[in-house]
């Protein structure tokens, strides 16, 4: 494995890209919508190899959460914002949003056989206020994916 050079340069890039939702360029105008769309901050990885590394990826997907949350409020329309933490592979960790489109009627959103009452991981427990936020946990394939998804906005999954 390689050493990870420049660590203090990326996060400092990684934070600088999260707390502002303005840097996706997205359109949360009135015609705004948002189809399944996605972002992985973690893209390469990294996280995979360290757990310091993967709870900073982690708190960053967290504060891009609240930003968008934040930006979602005025949006004027139904929509679901959620993060997915995949155990097994830090590369997919991701935040999703989704609103009516007009690509298709998958709106809500609707994922089976989600454990809303699953025991939360160590690695991200602390992360986490449990009194604002509800975890998730369901298996795809063989990966073990966790939701993080606000109480009080949007539509659950």
């Amino acid at each position: 494995m390689k050493k990870f050079r420049g660590k203090k340069r990326y996060f400092r890039n990684l934070w600088q890209e999260t707390t502002a939702a303005e840097q996706y360029n997205l359109d949360f105008g009135k015609e705004g919508w948002f189809d399944l769309w996605h972002t992985h901050l973690d893209f390469y990885g990294l996280g995979n190899n360290s757990l310091k590394i993967r709870r900073e990826h982690l708190k960053a997907h967290i504060a891009l959460h609240h930003s968008l949350l934040e930006k979602l409020g005025t949006l004027g329309k139904p929509y679901q914002l959620w993060i997915e933490f995949v155990d097994e592979d830090a590369g997919l960790d991701s935040v999703y949003m989704h609103t009516p489109n007009p690509n298709g009627d998958n709106f809500p959103l609707k994922i089976d056989n989600i454990n809303w009452n699953c025991p939360v991981p160590r690695y991200f427990k602390d992360l986490i206020n449990l009194n604002k936020f509800n975890v998730g946990h369901y298996k795809w394939e063989s990966n073990n994916n966790y939701i993080i998804q606000s109480k009080n906005n949007g539509i659950t999954l």
